[in-house]
């Protein structure tokens, strides 16, 4: 059986139009912080609508200044020029206070779609989590006002199990590169956690990773090399999917994991559903180790059990241009990297084609290093 997981988003950007034609709201998310079990809880379509293409960058420029963040220039070029299917059909777009970019952006953005913007503390602790549950409560008022429903407990709770259920089967996916070889390479990793985010049924979603999982696990590796082994953290690498990790599976090494937000940052950590539903939401969002916390020491600990989980050989960590919080969090990162046992590089970049044979050589360099 063929799965092709890309195919099937360009398809589902066209089901989009349907999902509005039977009453479905459509809400576009852009990070890991949005809670989407109160989306789906809500009776709305969550989607992301994180850009990953150089070619509206170029109509965010008149409003935007050019040394921002290419995500976040890409995600506004898009409203502007209206060519990105996912932000064209979203009612309502959720947006969250980690960047200060983003949260400017999100004014501009304001003037083309509804925005509700999630007021994200910046560190982890006792009143952090009071605010981010106050913040949880307010959220579900404005989504139930806003769409006329009625968020209750059962739904919630139905909710709830359905998302932990693909987060397991997406941690079993990502499982499967511990094995050395492993039966499923970087770039497939990265298609199926990229585009399969765009499989809105999530019975079919899991269904259908759960028969690829087994496909994968049927795979004759027997005549299989092995590979120097790669762990991708730092900013969303959909942007830079096709200079970075396929350039890594060119010169002849393997990506076994991402840590970032196409990868575990997205899946890691479930809800309960005993007890106060809203503030275990909050509770498991607040975990997200992203950069943009104060004294983000988890993603340091992850790091360090990745590579001995996966047995990497190197850490690359991806710093989008002008994101500052993970191009100060490098250092730390770096040193996890070391403590472990594995070598670390820090890759700044964009979404540009001007520097894809720097960074060929870059990695040529480093996979040579790790010999």
């Amino acid at each position: 059986m063929k799965y092709d997981f890309i195919e099937l988003k360009k398809r589902n950007s066209l089901a989009l139009l349907d999902l509005k034609a039977k009453g479905k709201s459509i809400v576009g998310t852009f990070c890991t912080y949005s809670p989407k079990e109160l989306i789906y809880a809500a009776g709305a379509v969550p989607i992301s609508l994180c850009a990953y293409d150089e070619s509206p960058i170029n109509a965010a420029h008149a409003e935007l200044p050019r040394n921002l963040c290419p995500l976040i220039k890409a995600s506004y070029g898009y409203a502007v020029t209206k060519k990105c299917p996912y932000m064209n059909a979203s009612d309502i777009i959720i947006g969250e206070t980690t960047c200060d970019g983003k949260k400017k952006m999100y004014e501009l953005l304001a003037k083309h779609k509804e925005v509700h913007v999630l007021e994200l503390p910046n560190m982890t602790n006792k009143r952090s989590l009071e605010l981010w549950i106050d913040e949880m409560k307010d959220f579900k008022d404005y989504l139930e006002k806003r769409l006329d429903v009625k968020i209750t407990d059962e739904k919630l709770k139905e909710t709830i199990e359905i998302f932990n259920e693909e987060r397991d089967v997406l941690n079993k996916l990502m499982d499967l590169a511990k094995l050395d070889p492993s039966p499923i390479s970087g770039s497939e990793m990265h298609q199926v956690l990229f585009a399969s985010d765009f499989i809105y049924d999530k019975k079919e979603k899991i269904k259908m990773l759960c028969s690829y999982i087994e496909a994968l696990k049927q795979k004759d590796m027997s005549k299989a090399k092995h590979k120097k082994r790669i762990i991708i953290t730092g900013c969303p690498s959909g942007g830079v999917y096709e200079k970075v990790i396929k350039q890594i599976e060119e010169l002849g090494a393997d990506v076994v994991a991402f840590e970032n937000c196409t990868g575990t940052k997205n899946f890691k950590n479930n809800i309960s559903t005993q007890g106060d539903l809203i503030e275990n939401i909050a509770k498991r969002y607040l975990k997200i180790p992203c950069s943009v916390m104060y004294k983000n020491d988890a993603r340091s600990d992850i790091i360090k059990n990745f590579i001995t989980e996966y047995k990497a050989d190197g850490v690359i960590d991806i710093v989008l241009s002008g994101c500052h919080t993970y191009a100060i969090e490098t250092n730390k990162i770096k040193e996890a990297s070391k403590e472990a046992g594995a070598s670390y590089m820090s890759l700044e970049t964009d979404y540009s084609k001007q520097d894809v044979g720097q960074i060929r050589t870059r990695l040529e360099a480093f996979l040579e290093f790790l010999d």
